[in-house]
């Protein structure tokens, strides 16, 4: 292998272990490793905690829900109409006790909650309707780093990590291009991570294999400026949190 490439794998396998205490034991649990993430203090925990719930406000404002995702639907003071738990079905609906079927794919949650205030307003009087996205199953990858716009993405399509990049507005001024790197969550619970150089691509010098296509629950994190280093970002107080947003089902 490598000596670079190992390196990093390296590198990233014990950033990922100090990052992500509290990740579930179906998410990464990465090498046995000694090295610890930087200590933190509370301003900084707090200002990386804004960083991750602003990418989360996003993901929640404009996804669009899909078959197998799990919603629930409160109806202030109306407990018979109240769901607390429902999963999307094949087709594209839940279904409601008054109402009956009520088509949600395609659906952001204020989209939804707006439609559901509608429809119920011809039976209750005022009904104060709330949702909540409770698991988002269709497949997401995480942008985050040098980027333009860093956030979640779903996979709609098969998408390679330009295609990723390109969605997230690109790499900015200061973004190393040759040095992208997708943390991906194997089978066994360990972190891997490949190396990318988007800069090879975009000269046209790269082989169709080293545009990597990406799989459900990859982090692209493009290398930048002090704030936006690799071994910055894996340090963050939330990454361990993201990593098992990106590869389970994320919800609030």
């Amino acid at each position: 292998m490598n000596r670079s490439v190992y390196f990093i794998r390296a590198h990233v396998a014990c950033f990922v272990l100090a990052a992500a205490p509290i990740v579930s034991a179906r998410g990464l649990q990465g090498r046995q490793v000694s090295a610890q993430a930087p200590a933190q203090s509370s301003g900084q925990t707090s200002g990386d905690e804004q960083f991750f719930k602003g990418i989360y406000r996003e993901f929640y404002d404009t996804y669009r829900l899909g078959p197998a995702d799990e919603i629930a639907i409160r109806v202030t003071g109306q407990p018979d109409y109240t769901l607390e738990r429902v999963k999307v079905s094949p087709t594209g609906s839940v279904y409601h006790p008054l109402l009956g079927d009520v088509e949600v794919v395609g659906m952001t949650i204020p989209r939804l909650v707006e439609r559901l205030t509608k429809e119920l307003s011809e039976y209750l009087i005022n009904p104060k309707v709330s949702a909540a996205l409770l698991e988002a199953n269709s497949a997401k990858i995480g942008v985050l780093g040098d980027v333009m716009h860093p956030g979640i993405l779903i996979m709609n399509k098969p998408m390679s990590v330009l295609e990723a990049i390109t969605a997230s507005g690109g790499i900015s001024d200061n973004g190393d291009k040759a040095g992208v790197i997708v943390l991906r969550a194997l089978r066994d619970g360990r972190a891997d991570t490949l190396k990318v150089n988007v800069k090879r691509i975009l000269e046209g010098k790269a082989g169709p294999e080293e545009n990597v296509v990406l799989q459900a629950g990859d982090t692209v994190i493009v290398n930048g400026n002090t704030k936006k280093k690799v071994s910055y970002i894996l340090s963050l107080a939330g990454f361990g949190s993201f990593l098992s947003f990106i590869s389970l089902g994320g919800g609030r």
